[in-house]
């Protein structure tokens, strides 16, 4: 017998938005870093905050082995305790250490929450335009991945869209608000009409559907209040990542929240950490769980990135482009000026602009342009934009 043909397979089949990124990365070598407008990766491009600065000093101050040493298996108590406390200030919760597992970043988040609560044969259902990497944490946890379009009008959800996907295999619902990558924030009657149907489901099935909400962007908005989903519906699970709020995202800190109003509380903080265990996900990075608990309310800062989107979309829509007003996160979703999103990126290569075609992100017809870069980048860009623009004429 052979390697796993399933991980060779993953392996093989790049990430699109990596892929793009080492090209802009070569290509700047060639040319000069100022020439390429390289939008593929969400890196943040705001440093971190003094006081993760100050927290790592503090923590480097305690005996190396006190430092360096494993924490418990789902997190430092203080730690946890930090995470539920600030989530009780916030939404007037009762939320408990116990309810949280301190995870290697948003993507472990996810890979243990699908582990928690799938079995094999089982369907997730995703939100199209979305993450890629979802489909892959999904089937290797051995469910399928049940694509369903957003409202193409809104980027809300289709609420009736997923109504009609919702089937007896069905396990659970992705939702991403602030939306990646599209930058749509569901308003609180969107995510109540989906309660609604999800319950409805759930009572002519005879069945659980578990909401999962990856929230990594909740900080980073601009005058859009993300509503609080657990609030909403009761069988939620809460995923979240510092790698945006506090930009730290090489560090891989983040937390899973089962809330204690979830009825299926008990048995999932158990099935959380042995998907935890199972993963390899035990003890998140020791001196940046201390940093969680210094920095926990620390406010993310949005002032670069709201200055970025009004700089892009100002641009963009003078030189005639359409795109989607972001709510929330750090992108913009532009139209594509030909149906085949693959062939604009093509062409919009060849005047060193790298944005990210949709079809990444299960959705044809558009392109992702990452606002998270220099003020400069986007400046110096629009020239390239409107040859882009010109070549379509």
């Amino acid at each position: 017998m052979g390697i796993n043909e399933k991980s060779y397979a993953y392996g093989a089949q790049k990430s699109s938005i990596r892929e793009i990124a080492a090209y802009g990365s070569a290509r700047k070598a060639e040319i000069g870093t100022e020439n390429v407008f390289d939008f593929s990766l969400g890196n943040p491009s705001i440093p971190a905050p003094e006081s993760v600065r100050v927290s790592i000093a503090r923590a480097l101050e305690l005996p190396p082995t006190q430092l360096h040493g494993y924490t418990p298996a789902p997190g430092l108590p203080a730690a946890r305790e930090a995470v539920a406390a600030s989530l009780n200030r916030r939404f007037g919760t009762d939320y408990a250490a116990g309810d949280v597992y301190l995870t290697c970043g948003a993507a472990a988040s996810l890979s243990i929450s699908f582990h928690a609560t799938v079995n094999a044969g089982d369907e997730v259902i995703v939100i199209a335009p979305y993450f890629p990497e979802y489909r892959v944490w999904i089937e290797t946890a051995g469910a399928t991945c049940v694509e369903v379009m957003a409202d193409p009008e809104t980027f809300q959800i289709d609420v009736a869209a997923v109504a009609d996907a919702i089937t007896a295999k069905t396990k659970a619902i992705v939702i991403n608000s602030p939306n990646n990558p599209v930058g749509s924030v569901y308003a609180e009657q969107n995510l109540a009409d989906l309660a609604s149907a999800l319950r409805d489901a759930e009572k002519r099935l005879g069945t659980k559907i578990y909401l999962v909400a990856d929230e990594p962007y909740r900080e980073i908005t601009y005058g859009a209040e993300v509503p609080w989903v657990p609030a909403i519906y009761d069988r939620t699970i809460v995923c979240y990542s510092y790698s945006k709020s506090l930009s730290l995202p090489g560090e891989r800190i983040g937390w899973v929240l089962v809330p204690n109003t979830n009825p299926d509380h008990d048995e999932l903080v158990l099935a959380i950490a042995g998907a935890g265990r199972k993963l390899g996900f035990v003890c998140a990075p020791a001196i940046f769980q201390r940093v969680v608990i210094d920095c926990i309310d620390e406010p993310s800062d949005v002032e670069a990135y709201a200055e970025n989107r009004r700089a892009l979309t100002e641009g963009l829509s003078a030189l005639g482009y359409e795109f989607v007003e972001p709510q929330g996160a750090f992108y913009l979703w532009v139209k594509a000026l030909e149906p085949d999103a693959n062939a604009f990126f093509e062409r919009a290569k060849s005047f060193e602009l790298l944005p990210v075609p949709s079809d990444s992100f299960g959705c044809p017809g558009w392109v992702r342009v990452g606002y998270c870069v220099s003020h400069e980048t986007i400046v110096n860009s629009m020239p390239a934009w409107k040859k882009l623009a010109e070549s379509y004429r």
